[in-house]
């Protein structure tokens, strides 16, 4: 199917067209806009599971990457640096590539039953130090990397992203047999293993290659 490309008169291409059509910004917007992590945000941070990590590379090709531990696994050093540490995952490493190359990084935090968010956008960079890394040990084992990110701004989000999407609601829920496992996707799309396999690998994985 093709898809018709939108009308060249209606793509917004200039910051000042794009703040003529969107109006002017709420003065509270402006004004909750922090540069350093105060009490609350220090709070929401020790309350949250998952973070959404947005970096992109030299040529600004995005990507965004779901991290994710126990409540507060991602460490407040001070008022101005987080320590998120790295997780058993795939190696591909997209997010620390992208970083090597162009340090700023967006963050959003979430915990579930709230439907407000925590935004934190800073420059970010990596590190192996034992210490900072071994307070983020889990089940014996301790990250080989983490990320420290300096806060360049903080600020809380509204929940109605969260609300219009029922995301914590419960009645919303998808039954996980609606949809296809991840082991059958990626053998369908790769044709490099069998179904059975894969999802095999994928079930062992989630057991025992967490940490």
């Amino acid at each position: 199917m093709t898809t018709q490309p939108t009308d060249p008169a209606a793509l917004i291409d200039d910051p000042a067209d794009l703040r003529a059509h969107m109006g002017a910004v709420n003065p509270l917007a402006e004004r909750k806009v922090l540069d350093r992590l105060d009490p609350f945000c220090r709070d929401f941070i020790a309350l949250s599971p998952f973070l959404v990590l947005a970096t992109a590379d030299a040529q600004g090709r995005a990507d965004a990457s779901p991290r994710g531990d126990a409540p507060g696994f991602v460490q407040v050093l001070d008022d101005h640096t987080l320590l998120i540490p790295d997780r058993r995952g795939n190696n591909r490493v997209d997010s620390f590539g992208n970083i090597l190359a162009a340090p700023g990084v967006g963050l959003i935090f979430m915990v579930p039953g709230i439907a407000e968010t925590l935004r934190v956008n800073g420059r970010a960079r990596l590190t192996r130090d034992p210490a900072l890394l071994e307070p983020s040990t889990v089940q014996e084992r301790t990250p080989t990397l983490g990320l420290l990110v300096e806060v360049d701004e903080a600020f809380f989000h509204c929940g109605k992203a969260l609300i219009r999407s029922k995301l914590w609601d419960p009645s919303s829920q998808v039954e996980r047999g609606s949809f296809p496992t991840l082991g059958r996707i990626v053998a369908e799309q790769t044709r490099a293993i069998g179904v059975a396999e894969a999802e095999a690998t994928m079930e062992e994985g989630y057991r025992t290659r967490l940490y």
